[in-house]
């Protein structure tokens, strides 16, 4: 699991300072630390307003409602203000674990901060909107928060009286051709927490476009992927089944960070790219073999909904740096289908 920040706590943080700004009380909890099986990793985030609204998660539901009973006033034995943050621990026995619905032996720890600083929750979003990767640190002992640019990912810290969790922006996902399998695979990337571009210099195509929430442009694919500045948490798809659109996007996506890079296509055309790529435009051994082509898993999918579900399963998995075995790789399984 990613130690960066994800888009669902991101909209933590800007509904904990939306509450804030309104002058309402409000609680962060933070996962510092889990044993065994645990629901949210650490770094995971949940805001808590005094009147038990929620927003995030650090469980699967049984410690939001205990938190939610703790600190909120609606039952009238809740307390949201405290001088310093507070640690709290679920699931040190099998009954507590039973009782949370932790699974077996799971065990977290939560950092409580009260009523969380309004200038430092602005702070701090301005710089992820800025892109910044931003390291925060949050001392028990005075309450005390800094915030500070990282040049990389790091994992969570809590040594029992501080707290070191490195946030970062929103994943983003760049799309190539507008077309219902773009529509299928924008929607369940936004629902998994992406920013989503479409790029289509086709008017006519993206005059179709219906989704909402995803930003579009009319830019030739390749210069889109230039004006998009793709980072390390950046995918880039190409789903326009045109050579003329795709081959010069995926070119320039090659040469970036982006932690994924993709086509749809058949194997015999993913095999012609490859061969376009290297023979016309240089494209080295390295770099297309960073190129998922065909892209998504096989699942046997035939229909658009049903292939945006196996691209954005790729997507996933690549993200959470799981490596697929061969036998969901959509090449493999196929030519192993044809040889039997």
């Amino acid at each position: 699991m990613s130690p960066e920040l994800e888009g669902t706590d991101i909209s933590v943080l800007r509904q904990l300072l939306a509450w804030r700004l309104s002058g309402q009380r409000a609680l962060l909890a933070t996962v510092v630390r889990t044993w065994g099986s645990s629901p949210r990793p650490p770094g995971a985030m949940m805001a808590l307003r005094e009147d038990g609204r929620l927003v995030g998660s650090v469980s699967g539901g049984c410690i939001e409602d205990d938190l939610a009973d703790r600190y909120s006033m609606v039952n009238g034995r809740g307390r949201m203000a405290g001088p310093l943050p507070e640690l709290v621990c679920y699931g040190v026995s099998a009954d507590e674990a039973h009782r949370f619905g932790l699974p077996c032996g799971g065990t977290l720890e939560l950092l409580i901060e009260f009523e969380p600083d309004i200038g430092q929750l602005q702070a701090l979003l301005q710089l992820l909107d800025s892109g910044a990767l931003v390291r925060r640190r949050v001392s028990r002992r005075d309450a005390s928060i800094t915030l500070e640019k990282s040049a990389a990912p790091a994992q969570v810290r809590f040594d029992g009286d501080h707290l070191e969790v490195t946030l970062g922006p929103s994943y983003r996902m760049l799309l190539i051709g507008a077309g219902a399998l773009a529509q299928y695979l924008a929607t369940m990337a936004l629902f998994n927490g992406f920013d989503v571009t479409l790029c289509d210099p086709r008017r006519d195509y993206l005059a179709a476009w219906s989704v909402a929430g995803v930003k579009t442009t009319c830019d030739m694919p390749d210069d889109a992927v230039i004006v998009f500045q793709a980072d390390r948490r950046s995918c880039i798809v190409a789903l326009s089944h045109d050579p003329k659109l795709d081959d010069l996007a995926l070119l320039e996506a090659l040469h970036g960070p982006a932690f994924y890079v993709g086509a749809i296509g058949s194997r015999r055309n993913s095999a012609s790219r490859r061969e376009r790529l290297a023979t016309h435009f240089g494209a080295s051994p390295e770099s297309l073999a960073r190129l998922h082509g065909p892209v998504g898993i096989h699942i046997g999918s035939k229909t658009p909904a049903e292939i945006a579900v196996s691209i954005m399963a790729e997507i996933l998995a690549t993200k959470n740096g799981v490596l697929l075995p061969l036998t969901l790789q959509v090449d493999h399984a196929k030519n192993s289908l044809q040889a039997a």
